[in-house]
């Protein structure tokens, strides 16, 4: 297990920093790196690859999924409009970018920020746990633009969470620009998807030792 862990890191680095890797590129490199869970980890970018790569597993793991439930659930709540997925031990949240900003900017729609305060609530509630945001594009317009705006907007995310209260020590941000499409951008509908903003949320190193050693509430 620990070596499919490893693998799925591994490549998941590889991938967020390859612009010019497709999805059929980035399929052979999961077929060659071998196993189904590689090649789903890879095939969804590198969140997934986080999120299993951060499992702990047995019945720590059990335990944090076990929270990891509840917090999901509030989540979907709080957020109707946002995709919410448990990953192994963590949850993958997806805002559409069309939703969060306006085209070609970074300032967040004003609409969207009850949803996001909502958000906030939520992850002040579970304290221990760190957040993972990653800006993404579509392949429109120059690769060096595209990168530049999911950074800013990854970025205005991380800074409204935080002032609604919620520590910046928890979160990290990323941008991969156009380089991980989870659909094809042969359509204004599939591009449109692939403009987004996820986030992995996934156990903190506290709530991973009170998982072992049964602490967890």
């Amino acid at each position: 297990m620990k070596n499919i862990i490893i693998a799925v890191l591994a490549i998941a680095i590889i991938i967020s920093g390859c612009k010019t890797m497709n999805k059929q590129q980035k399929g052979t490199v999961a077929g060659a790196a071998g196993g189904a869970l590689i090649g789903a980890a890879v095939s969804h970018g590198s969140i997934w690859g986080i999120l299993i790569g951060a499992a702990v597993g047995g019945a720590a793991g059990n335990l944090i999924g076990k929270k990891m439930d509840q917090q999901a659930k509030e989540l979907k709540q709080a957020v109707p409009t946002a995709e919410v997925q448990r990953v192994g031990e963590g949850i993958n949240m997806t805002f559409e970018s069309g939703l969060l900003f306006k085209l070609n900017s970074f300032d967040l729609n004003s609409t969207y920020e009850d949803d996001l305060a909502s958000a906030a609530g939520v992850f002040i509630k579970y304290p221990d746990t760190n957040i993972l945001i990653e800006g993404h594009t579509d392949d429109t317009g120059k690769d060096e633009y595209n990168q530049t705006l999911s950074e800013k907007r990854a970025h205005a995310v991380a800074a409204f969470l935080i002032s609604k209260g919620v520590d910046a020590k928890r979160l990290t941000e990323k941008g991969y620009g156009e380089s991980q499409p989870k659909y094809a951008n042969d359509s204004d509908s599939s591009r449109a998807k692939n403009r987004r903003v996820e986030l992995a949320v996934y156990a903190n190193e506290q709530m991973k030792t009170d998982a072992k050693e049964g602490k967890l509430e």
